[in-house]
This record gives C-alpha cells, sequence and structure tokens, in this order.
C-alpha cells in the first residue's frame, strides 16, 4: 500500500445525506450463545474466499490492523481513514485503486439473522428520496444495490454519481462495502476492490453491541504516533496530507457517501 492518510470531509458535500439509526436497537443476546450455521442470509453471506471472520484467520498474515478491519496490502493501494470531528474516533476505511474506492464499514449484527437485506431497502429509500435512482442485482456477494444520485457538477450541470452497494453478512457482524468511481459500473476496474473486500477480515469482539452499531476502528500503532504531523497537513509538505482537511463524520450504515 503506497499511502495512509487520514481525512476528514467537508459537511457541505452534495452527497451527504444522513439518515438516522434508532437508538433504541435491542442489544445482543448472551455472548456464550454459539451462531447458527445458516444465520448469514444466503444473498448476502461471506464466500469461501472472504472476507473472513477473525476466528477463520490464524492471525494478521501482513494484512493492516485497523481494529475491527484487518486490510490485505494490494499493490498501488491507497488507504484513508475517515474521522469524526467531534470525538476524533475513526469511522470508515476507504481503500483506493485508481480512480476507483471501496468504502468499508463493520457494523454488529443479530445472531440468529441478517440484516442486508432490511439495510437495502433502507438505502434504496433514501436514494429515491433524494431524487435517483436504486436497483437490485446479483453480485459476487449476492444481491447488490447499485445506485446513481444526482448531484451538481463543476460546471453547474447536473451529473449521477454512481455507487455500488455490497453486504455480507458474518456471524455478528454485518460489512458494508461501497464502491464508487469506474468500477461501479464496470466488472473489469470492479475486480480488484472485490480482491480487497475478499482479503478483508472482520473483528468482532466479545464485547455485547446493539444490531446496527459501529465496530471500532483505530490507526495503525506507526501512524497513532504521528498525531503531530498529521495535525498540520499542509506544514508537513506531503501532497496527500494537505488534502485531509476540513473534517466530516463518518457516514451511518444507510447513510448515501
Amino acid at each position: 500500500m503506497a499511502v495512509f492518510g487520514r481525512k476528514r470531509r467537508a459537511s457541505g458535500d452534495v452527497d451527504s445525506h444522513v439518515q438516522e439509526q434508532d437508538d433504541a436497537r435491542r442489544v445482543d443476546e448472551s455472548e456464550d450463545a454459539d451462531l447458527p450455521q445458516d444465520a448469514a442470509t444466503p444473498d448476502s453471506a461471506p464466500g469461501t474466499q472472504g472476507p473472513y471472520d477473525r476466528d477463520e484467520v490464524p492471525g494478521l498474515e501482513g494484512r493492516l490492523d485497523l481494529g475491527s478491519l484487518w486490510l490485505a496490502p494490494t499493490p498501488g493501494m491507497q488507504v484513508r481513514l475517515d474521522m469524526d470531528p467531534q470525538t476524533g474516533e475513526v469511522t470508515s476505511v476507504t481503500a483506493m485503486l485508481g480512480q476507483s474506492s471501496l468504502q468499508l464499514q463493520a457494523f454488529a449484527a443479530p445472531k440468529s439473522e441478517g440484516i442486508w437485506a432490511e439495510i437495502r431497502a433502507e438505502i434504496a429509500q433514501s436514494v429515491t428520496a433524494q431524487g435517483g435512482t436504486a436497483q437490485e442485482a446479483a453480485g459476487t456477494y449476492g444481491t447488490e444495490l447499485h445506485t446513481r444520485i444526482p448531484a451538481r457538477g463543476a460546471d453547474g450541470r447536473t451529473v449521477h454519481q454512481q455507487a455500488r452497494f455490497i453486504g455480507v453478512d458474518g456471524p455478528r457482524w454485518f460489512l458494508r462495502g461501497v464502491v464508487t468511481g469506474p468500477a461501479a459500473a464496470d466488472v473489469v476496474h470492479l475486480a480488484p476492490m472485490l480482491f480487497v473486500l475478499a482479503s478483508t477480515v472482520v473483528v468482532r469482539g466479545t464485547q455485547a453491541r446493539a444490531p446496527r452499531e459501529l465496530l471500532p476502528l483505530s490507526l495503525p500503532t506507526d501512524l497513532a504516533t504521528e498525531d503531530a504531523v498529521d495535525d498540520d497537513p499542509e506544514a508537513s509538505g506531503d501532497p496527500e496530507l494537505s488534502e485531509l482537511k476540513p473534517f466530516e463524520r463518518g457516514p451511518e450504515i444507510t447513510e448515501i457517501r
């Protein structure tokens, strides 16, 4: 991975529409119970190639430890962390290859059933409410959601932002991937992004969490010690770090980015 950056986006982004989540979500049942083998829904279950649960791998094996997500190094890949400006917490991870990107977030989920079908419907409703279109399609991990949202381009004309939402229901976790750029519409560009997704490991942990609660992400140890430099990206002279301002809170589970 060539570059690692942290970014807090401007709150004025045309596609940052937050759909608030229900704070009264029920906390998981006893953590001692084993997950039934058929708990993941058929249209979003992890394949034999991954993404993997922490219990399915012996260790990091060269992956980047970001807390609840472990990412495998990929030639030419850049990684960005999006952070909450109020708390400083990392809220999402974005892997970038060329002009395409894959945003990843892991959430807690019930033991007995997957939540991708429900989340997919909510995202589609949010997209159509914004004047966009949302269409389900078969993909590598089952049912995907392909969206197009109207936005104003740099020249003032209306453009359509395309995104491909991929959901994977795992054992007590749900992984959401959002593909944008050429890979959102072209299967050739999509292939490397799917490799990143398939190589990812989700670390759910044993702590009781409410369904849809974001699993905590963290900076790698070596980057966490460089806060003084990152707090003044323009002074660092690093062209990648100069793009890390201004800051914005990361997306929620059904938020469109």
